[in-house]
């Protein structure tokens, strides 16, 4: 972990408040990380090894679940039945409707794996959202992308396609002009990107938080009043951890929502 790290390299020097050395604020280094392994010439960090387990997970999860299925639901069915039925109810027939029931696999999928690549950053030995390196969310923004302006395409056509992504209807003709570029470069370009900076953003934000305040509760500890320093810091961790579990939880729903949106823009009947 970042602020393992870091609070090591403190407590080495003998470092605190009162000691005469800086603060040793995290920057962008927290989010480097030297290869663990090599296969086949390909380097695996951290961050890549997290995502490989995220995926085995779920994967494993549901299979296990699902492969033999009871009536009578045990305790993994019936947490894997209410997950799987909430990314169904509440993002993919609320925003597409029935004709989005074969989407449901693909929602759940992402919900589960953009929620647990997130859910690393508490866990004891992993302590670092995936989500947090800006290309995990770009595959999965580019993921996304590909299957609304595939669905768009094949529905429409190519021609009914760019008029569906561009053309907004019941507008008059003469802000056209002003409106086809706006929702060209809206609908094709900004959506992906905007998709995958969203969670990018929040992950790397709640990261550095989390790490800053850790160091931080060591640093400050030290003889008479540094103890409450520290203890005020260590509070603020333990806030920020409790706040950052409603943080992943929302965006991971926040993203398949997003998607299912997309998806269900793209199924629309042409106007």
């Amino acid at each position: 972990m970042s602020a393992d790290r870091l609070t090591q390299q403190l407590a080495s020097e003998g470092c605190h408040l009162f000691s005469g050395c800086g603060f040793p604020a995290p920057g962008l280094n927290e989010f480097q990380f030297k290869p663990i392994f090599t296969v086949a010439g390909f380097d695996f960090n951290k961050p890549m090894l997290l995502s490989l387990i995220v995926m085995l997970l779920v994967i494993g999860f549901f299979w296990a679940v699902f492969a033999r299925p009871k009536v009578v639901p045990g305790k993994l069915q019936l947490v894997a039945e209410i997950g799987y039925e909430f990314v169904k109810r509440s993002v993919v027939l609320e925003n597409i409707g029935k004709r989005g029931e074969k989407y449901v696999p693909m929602m759940v999928s992402l919900f589960f794996f953009v929620w647990m690549l997130n859910v690393m950053s508490i866990i004891p030995f992993a302590q670092f959202p995936a989500a947090a390196v800006i290309g995990f969310p770009v595959a999965l923004a580019l993921v996304v992308w590909v299957t609304y302006m595939g669905l768009t395409f094949k529905k429409h056509g190519f021609i009914g396609g760019l008029k569906h992504l561009c053309w907004p209807s019941d507008v008059p003709v003469g802000v056209m002009f002003i409106l086809v570029p706006i929702e060209f470069i809206s609908n094709i370009f900004l959506r992906p990107f905007t998709l995958a900076v969203r969670l990018f953003a929040n992950m790397f934000a709640g990261h550095l938080l989390i790490v800053m305040f850790s160091v931080a509760s060591w640093y400050l500890l030290s003889p008479s009043i540094g103890v409450l320093y520290a203890g005020a810091s260590f509070s603020l961790t333990l806030a920020l951890t409790a706040f950052e579990l409603l943080i992943q939880f929302l965006q991971a729903y926040i993203f398949t929502l997003l998607a299912s949106t997309y998806i269900g823009g793209a199924l629309e009947e042409a106007h």
